[in-house]
């Protein structure tokens, strides 16, 4: 049963602030940094901005909810990544495909298709230099068959509203599988190395994003205190898993049927966010909206700083694919999968989306995260017509995001953390 808005507010004002011991020296600071600047730098945006990050998070929680399931083993969404390659195709959009698609990534109706361009490479080019001990690259792509024509002025906004590399190619022939899957290799740094085993005969373009982050913990984990701890899973049972253990900085929240708990990157603009259930994951997902994500982010932030606090977490490390069609379709997009109703002619007459599909990787460990994804969107020719101790020893929920704009950038689940 999802909680309304006026139980997601009440929920809210239950949310409590915990006071930490603050020691005079964060243990995990880095050693040869003994003066680390914890400031986030401020990044500054418009209000139609501010509108396009909100409309990208309420779309990435619900694409989120909308494909964990029970039972489901690790698995992490890029909504940033997503929502970029989604409103490129956008782009080309027109009819209702462009009304469905739009209300899918929650675009308001009042901001245009040109503010939302706008406010999306203001916000890439001031993410990528928020912080410099945290390492971030995002890049688009399009790549399209030998001879079949793509409007120019489609083109022209890719290059200059997405800086995307545009590429023509021979799909017949394999150098091509070999040219895009590189294309995906390289802007991951080989942490995905494949994306397409194959090129169907109808394939007419590729449009593609990838997000690439890693940051070290502002207050990183001694691996001398990592060791085998154990780990509670929703069917009862449980296992000892590498667990780090240390007094870092962090920020946390408890309510009702959770826990959270903030922890930082390089000078603190960039953050990973845990969401432990106080029962298991299905309880935690029968509630679990854009509302109560906003609600636990407000409360963190209210929080004035990262106070020492004694932390165990697991480990984790893992790749994860998955094929979005049907989100998207029970999420309003549907015309564009469809050969007879989709409108993609912003970009060429006669075809339609294919697939949405989205590679991650992630790997947290004592120094900090790795995180990448690449979303590729296919498109075909149309074939007819106190001290607080907070340990994180269960199933849990993950989120990357930076937090002087709220852009969510990652968010997950942890199952098995081995």
């Amino acid at each position: 049963m999802n909680l309304t808005l006026n139980h997601t507010l009440t929920m809210k004002r239950k949310i409590l602030f915990i006071p930490i011991l603050v020691t005079l020296a964060l243990f995990s600071c880095k050693k040869d940094d003994p003066t680390p600047n914890l400031t986030p730098k401020e990044i500054t945006l418009t209000a139609k901005s501010a509108q396009v990050i909100a409309s990208s998070n309420a779309f990435g929680i619900g694409l989120f909810t909308k494909t964990v399931e029970v039972g489901d083993g690790n698995l992490m969404l890029s909504p940033l990544s997503a929502s970029t390659a989604l409103t490129m195709l956008l782009n080309g959009c027109g009819g209702n495909t462009y009304t469905q698609l739009k209300a899918t990534l929650n675009y308001p109706d009042d901001l245009t298709l040109l503010e939302v361009n706008e406010a999306y490479k203001g916000l890439v080019s001031q993410l990528l230099i928020a912080d410099p001990k945290v390492k971030i690259a995002l890049a688009n792509a399009i790549f399209y068959r030998n001879g079949f024509e793509v409007k120019p002025d489609f083109l022209s906004t890719m290059n200059s509203e997405f800086n995307a590399h545009i590429q023509e190619l021979d799909f017949s022939l394999p150098s091509a599988l070999t040219t895009i899957n590189g294309w995906a290799s390289s802007n991951t740094f080989g942490k995905i190395p494949k994306v397409l085993d194959e090129i169907s005969s109808d394939a007419a373009m590729f449009l593609m994003n990838a997000l690439y982050f890693m940051g070290n913990w502002s207050y990183q984990f001694d691996k001398s205190l990592t060791g085998d701890s154990p780990f509670y899973f929703d069917n009862g049972t449980s296992a000892n898993v590498p667990t780090m253990q240390g007094e870092v900085g962090a920020r946390i929240v408890f309510a009702d049927n959770y826990k959270a708990i903030e922890l930082p990157y390089g000078r603190t603009n960039f953050t990973m966010v845990l969401i432990v259930p106080s029962e298991n994951l299905a309880s935690l997902y029968s509630g679990f909206t854009n509302e109560i994500w906003e609600s636990i982010t407000s409360s963190l932030d209210g929080y004035p700083k990262f106070e020492t606090a004694e932390v165990y977490m697991p480990k984790f490390k893992f790749s994860y694919e998955k094929l979005l069609n049907d989100q998207l379709i029970s999420m309003g997009m549907v015309d564009a999968f469809d050969p007879f109703l989709a409108d993609l002619t912003g970009i060429a007459n006669s075809i339609f989306v294919d697939f949405v599909k989205q590679n991650t990787f992630v790997e947290v460990n004592e120094e900090g995260t790795e995180a990448v994804a690449v979303t590729t969107i296919g498109v075909n020719d149309t074939a007819f017509p106190e001290d607080i101790v907070f340990r994180v020893d269960k199933p849990f929920v993950f989120a990357i995001r930076e937090r002087t704009t709220n852009t969510l950038m990652f968010i997950g689940q942890v199952t098995d953390p081995q």
